[in-house]
């Protein structure tokens, strides 16, 4: 259901650009991941032994954002958000079965009406299952659903592709997007979008990769068993991390909370027992080399080829992972391990060496910011924020204070209920919705595990109810009072539901 105020796209046929003054369009390349935790890189030293060089270097000779998210941590919902610009309630891609409106305008679409050749290889997953080309893109290279990591099936510009001999998916993708690379129209700017399905479970490394961190010592996150009365001994691989100072409240923990860490998404019940959390957390630290590999593969081309200094290259995930943070794992929720992201950008013309932003950047900004790297000013559905001008590493003041998350039951996953979320730069104010439950209201800065539930504190009924303000009059003004409900068939254990109506 839609309402004045945002629209949700134009078509494509009625597209029209205004461009920038002045601006020269530069060469862009997104690397998007799957699941990739923002502090699972080894420059930030959350994980002692992880090495993640190229993606090291990206922050190094470029900019790290410190305080990235998503608006919603799923991966369907996320990456309309990515390519539109807009929330999921105002795109209506709000789970993982939900089909895209046809209406939908994708910003690489704005970029082809500017004279960009653009491109897309790999992990598409929304609208719909297939891995059938999508507008906006001059070279396509996908395949069906979430994919699989060894021998995949490529969708090559609508030809069915297939690779055999142990292929591996990030291998391929990076081959097909430095193939594509070389063989463009040189005299046309590019965009790249590299989408990968790593780090996505269940996680499989490259061979290559296989045992590189079997004996990592794992931390296992102080919230990890703050659910339950002592550590098991199926977690033997690690210790856990030091709480010593941390104030638990273990009275207002919600009970969605402690009822899903024994189910799917649960340390305790992990996909219904049939994974080990240990091996489980070092298949991702393995699986997650291969990113690695692929994005040190892109700069080196865009060295040898002269290419490096003038080309954007901007890495980022589309949802975080939970690893046994709350006793969960996964994502959905609003908890920080879930909504936060990495992202970093590389461009030695455009950014400095080193730069770190604090300010809350999140992925309905990306559409808008290369949109205006390549002279084009943001369409008026765009919901995001260029942050091109925080490149320069300069804190703006007028930027935004909070920023907001929505996630919607899914009936697949029933654990996780409906969750809405507003976080500033010391509280984070969280509502479940559509059950009886506790509210949750944190100071992260003072708490940032989160788990100090301050909602009944008397001296922060002003704050809590000021945030819970904000948040229904921030849903209200975009129009997302209203969950876009739709008919689709979903699995929920072993039933077929199949709409009729």
């Amino acid at each position: 259901m839609l309402h004045s105020g945002f629209s949700i796209a134009q078509s494509a046929a009625s597209l029209q650009i205004e461009k920038i003054p002045g601006t020269k369009p530069r060469n862009i390349i997104f690397i998007l991941s799957d699941d990739h935790r923002y502090d699972f890189m080894g420059f930030t030293g959350k994980v002692p032994g992880l090495k993640t060089p190229n993606l090291d270097r990206v922050a190094n000779e470029g900019a790290h954002f410190q305080n990235a998210f998503v608006t919603t941590a799923l991966c369907s919902p996320s990456r309309a958000s990515i390519l539109t610009g807009q929330y999921a309630h105002t795109h209506t891609v709000v789970d993982n079965q939900s089909p895209a409106p046809k209406s939908l305008t994708y910003f690489p679409q704005y970029l082809q009406k500017a004279g960009y050749q653009t491109s897309f290889f790999g992990k598409w997953h929304m609208g719909g299952g297939g891995g059938e080309p999508r507008p906006g893109f001059n070279r396509w290279v996908s395949f069906s659903g979430q994919g699989v990591y060894y021998n995949p099936t490529m969708n090559i510009d609508g030809k069915l592709v297939a690779y055999k001999d142990s292929s591996y998916v990030t291998d391929v993708l990076t081959d097909l997007t430095l193939d594509w690379l070389e063989k463009r129209d040189k005299t046309k700017p590019f965009f790249v979008y590299l989408s990968h399905k790593a780090v996505h479970s269940d996680f499989k490394p490259a061979r290559r990769d296989i045992g590189a961190y079997k004996n990592i010592k794992i931390q296992y996150p102080v919230s990890m068993f703050s659910t339950a009365n002592a550590k098991s001994k199926k977690f033997n691989k690690g210790q856990q991390a030091d709480s010593t100072g941390i104030t638990f409240n273990y009275k207002d923990i919600p009970a969605w909370v402690k009822a899903q860490r024994y189910s799917w998404h649960g340390v305790d019940f992990m996909y219904h027992g049939q994974t080990d959390f240990d091996q489980f957390y070092i298949d991702y630290l393995e699986t997650l080399n291969g990113l690695d590999n692929s994005v040190g593969r892109v700069l080196d081309y865009l060295k040898a080829n002269g290419l490096d200094k003038e080309t954007l290259v901007v890495y980022m995930g589309d949802n975080g992972f939970s690893f046994g943070e709350h006793g969960l794992i996964d994502k959905r929720h609003a908890y920080e391990e879930s909504m936060r992201v990495p992202l970093i950008a590389r461009a030695p013309a455009l950014i400095k060496p080193g730069t770190k932003i604090k300010e809350m950047v999140l992925n309905v900004d990306i559409a808008p910011t290369i949109l205006e790297m390549a002279g084009v000013k943001k369409p008026a559905q765009m919901q995001g924020i260029s942050f091109l001008r925080l490149f320069n590493g300069l804190p703006d003041p007028n930027w935004r204070k909070e920023v907001y998350y929505e996630y919607y039951w899914e009936n697949a996953f029933p654990q996780t209920p409906t969750q809405y979320a507003v976080r500033t730069d010391q509280y984070k104010f969280i509502r479940s919705q559509g059950l009886w439950d506790i509210d949750q209201l944190y100071d992260i800065q003072k708490d940032p595990y989160e788990v100090n539930n301050l909602i009944r504190k008397p001296e922060l009924q002003g704050v809590a109810k000021s945030l819970n303000e904000k948040l229904w009059t921030w849903l209200d003004k975009t129009n997302g009072l209203y969950i876009p409900l739709k008919a689709i068939d979903e699995k929920k254990n072993d039933h077929l539901y199949k709409n009729t109506w």
